[in-house]
Parts: structure tokens; C-alpha cells; sequence
């Protein structure tokens, strides 16, 4: 059995990243889902997330398999909530740009590397988790329900389609 883990992504991982990234494009693109169909993300925003120290990859058998950031809010595209809205007002954290590689799809591999996003978090203090995706991204959504998350409403992104489904996560 290959070894599995997750570890804050440094530079050396950038390349690996990217192939990631631009397999989920793919991914999205095959599946007619407008998410990441532009230049975002791009190696500027994988590059500040790794000097910020918020990015994570999943290590399987020794290969970034995956890749996601961890950032602590508030997240300004977060303010405006369209539906039932946030549960509290207290301090969170956010997962954002969530990929697997396309060559360990299929092996639940996201529900390991999202238990551990949370599981980061939680050991830092913080009880309130937020993520969104396309409303069309069925399986990021199951990914995100499977885990614990309540769908809260609908938020807005500066994307060429800026509505997000917006899901929380509140730890006892």
C-alpha cells in the first residue's frame, strides 16, 4: 500500500500543481462545466498561496496527487450570501482551489484529503469551515457534502460565471 499524506506545498511542487490544475480544467471542460476555464488558477496564485503558507498537497506513493488552500477569512466574496446565510459570525477558514489529479480519481482520495484540511483546521483553533464550487460541479459538491458541509445559499465570484454554491461547516 503506497504511502499517503498531506504536507503545505512549497515551490518545488509548482510544476506538479499545475498538471493538476490543468487536468481538473480538462475535467471541468469535458463535463460543459464553466469553472476554471480561463487562466485561473494560475501559477501566480499557486506561487502566493506557498509564500503565504496556505497551500496543502496529498502525497500518494511520493507524487503531489493533490492539491487545495487553506486561508483563513474573511473572504470579501463571502460577505453577500444569497439564501439561509452564514451560522455565526466567529472566525473561519476557507478551502479553496480543491483538485486531484486525474490519475487517482475514483480512489476516494478526496474525502482523505479534505478530512485533513478539516481535521488542519480544527487543530488551529477554528470550528467554522467554508467552501463553494459551480452548481453544475456535481462531483466537488458530493465531496463537500460527504464530508459534513450544509449548502448555505449562493455567493458571487469575479468569474466569467460568478455564482457559487456556498457550503459551511460547523465543528462542535
Amino acid at each position: 500500500m503506497p504511502a499517503i499524506f498531506v504536507r503545505p506545498g512549497n515551490t518545488a511542487d509548482v510544476p506538479a500543481i499545475m498538471t493538476i490544475i490543468e487536468s481538473a480544467r480538462t475535467f471541468l471542460a469535458d463535463q460543459k462545466i464553466n469553472q476554471w476555464q480561463g487562466t485561473y488558477p494560475d501559477v501566480a496564485a499557486v506561487e502566493e498561496d506557498i509564500a503565504n503558507e496556505t497551500n496543502r498537497v496529498l502525497v500518494v506513493d511520493g507524487q503531489v496527487a493533490g492539491t487545495a488552500s487553506l486561508i483563513d477569512g474573511p473572504d470579501p466574496f463571502y460577505r453577500r450570501i444569497d439564501g439561509e446565510g452564514w451560522q455565526g459570525k466567529g472566525p473561519y477558514m476557507m478551502i479553496h482551489r480543491f483538485a486531484l489529479d486525474g490519475r487517482v480519481r475514483g480512489q476516494q482520495l478526496s474525502r482523505f484529503f479534505m478530512s485533513n484540511l478539516i481535521s488542519e483546521a480544527y487543530a488551529a483553533g477554528y470550528r467554522d469551515l467554508r467552501i463553494d464550487t459551480h452548481a453544475q460541479n456535481k462531483i466537488m459538491q458530493h465531496v463537500i457534502v460527504g464530508n459534513g458541509y450544509q449548502f448555505r445559499g449562493i455567493v458571487y465570484l469575479d468569474e466569467p460565471v460568478p455564482e457559487r454554491n456556498a457550503y459551511q461547516l460547523v465543528l462542535a
